[in-house]
């Protein structure tokens, strides 16, 4: 039973068919798709070893009390970042501008950044976070893991995600805004994002995304307030327009409190 998982897939949208420019990840399939699925497949196979066969069975769930997953489980915090970053791939170009709406510990930043540099020094990271020690943890990450010119091209922010309209330069061509919603890790649990604010963000984002471009979502639903929050992304997900957006997510359908990744994608 350990060589499982259940993985759904759901989109809100109606139709997966229409023309697009070449190279842009949309429709939701084709070669990213592959490539995520085949990454989840891969992190479930190198998850399920015989010799952490024993760990996971400690980490199961019943009917009854839902467990978080451990650690190297399939979709949990950690690989489902990791999906999520395979399918950036086919999103970014070297150049663009993007957002970190959640600084956190800076992974996301510094991965977007190794996107977006290129030789000439073009491409920009805005990142946000509302808490000033996520920012300091992401200012230290990247200048232990880059140079100073590709460290030039992150501009960092301690405000709220839903004001990131704010400090990104309009009419500025954005390809991805990211978002891991709940709290810092290592952090104060009791800080959170809230189902206001990120509706408040989404709509924002929404406003500054390109044609082309993906809003990602990493939403942790295992602490007071993650599930409303995750509500709030699936009814601001179902009243985007069917003809300009494809919206879905992945979710564990036996691990109640995995974290969920939602894809909002703009024809």
């Amino acid at each position: 039973m350990g060589r499982y998982m259940t993985l759904s897939l759901r989109c809100w949208s109606r139709s997966l068919s229409f023309a697009i420019p070449r190279n842009t990840l949309l429709p939701f399939p084709a070669a990213a798709l592959s490539k995520a699925n085949v990454n989840v497949l891969r992190f479930s196979s190198s998850c399920c070893s015989a010799a952490s066969f024993q760990q996971k069975q400690s980490c199961s769930t019943n009917n009854c009390t839902p467990l978080p997953l451990c650690k190297d489980s399939p979709l949990s915090g950690t690989l489902i970042t990791i999906a999520a970053n395979g399918v950036w791939k086919h999103v970014v170009r070297k150049g663009d501008t993007v957002v970190d709406a959640t600084c956190g510990n800076g992974y996301d930043t510094l991965m977007m950044l190794k996107m977006v540099a290129d030789e000439s020094s073009a491409g920009c990271v805005y990142g946000l976070d509302i808490q000033s020690e996520a920012l300091k943890s992401t200012s230290s990450l990247l200048d232990k893991t880059t140079s100073k010119a590709e460290k030039g091209l992150v501009k960092l922010f301690n405000m709220c995600h839903s004001r990131m309209e704010e400090i990104v330069p309009k009419s500025t061509a954005v390809r991805l805004v990211a978002f891991n919603l709940g709290y810092l890790p290592g952090g104060d649990k009791s800080v959170i994002t809230t189902s206001e604010t990120t509706k408040m963000a989404l709509e924002a984002a929404e406003r500054i995304l390109i044609p082309g471009g993906l809003i990602s979502m990493v939403v942790y639903v295992g602490h007071p307030g993650g599930r409303e929050e995750l509500e709030a992304v699936e009814a601001f997900a179902r009243s985007l327009s069917v003809d300009d957006w494809i919206c879905c997510k992945f979710q564990m359908l036996n691990r109640p409190l995995a974290p969920v990744l939602v894809f909002l994608f703009k024809r």
